[in-house]
């Protein structure tokens, strides 16, 4: 089964419902790229009228994650994963739409792989990038993912 936009924001819905109520979106997916939207709005925005930070890593991490959940998926293999620690850098007051943009799914079919041969967790950087309506940053974010294979469980 294939991750499709409708899986994925359904997937939030009833497994991130605060990202779902924040209006955090999956927009497209494919096998390199993963496109997130949130618009500003009442229930996203800080106190200074701009989107929340803690909204746009969720918009931001999703465009990354989605691309790791659709590896492990299309591997077959019965892999965790977390994030071990992320980084971000504002550029620009975010209001409006805003698209967050990650383009390095090709990175995860490797990593996979060595993770199922090896047997030892792996690590990787994703980086997210956030722009508004005008095509300009406001924010990229950067996750440190770590895959392992799952213990088996003894029946």
């Amino acid at each position: 089964m294939k991750l499709t936009t409708g899986k994925l924001n359904s997937f939030l819905m009833f497994k991130l419902p605060s990202a779902w109520l924040c209006g955090v979106r999956v927009k497209a997916i494919d096998g390199t790229h993963c496109v997130t939207g949130v618009k500003h709005s009442w229930i996203n925005q800080n106190p200074f009228n701009s989107l929340y930070f803690a909204v746009q890593a969720m918009a931001a991490e999703l465009s990354t994650g989605a691309l790791v959940m659709a590896g492990i998926q299309e591997s077959g293999a019965k892999i965790s994963m977390l994030v071990a620690q992320n980084r971000a850098r504002f550029t620009k007051k975010a209001t409006g739409k805003i698209t967050f943009t990650c383009k390095d799914g090709n990175l995860i079919n490797d990593k996979i792989k060595a993770a199922v041969e090896s047997g030892e967790g792996q690590t990787f950087w994703m980086t997210s990038t956030g722009v508004n309506e005008q095509g300009q940053e406001v924010a990229t974010f950067e996750f440190e993912w770590t895959i392992k294979l799952k213990a088996q469980k003894n029946k």
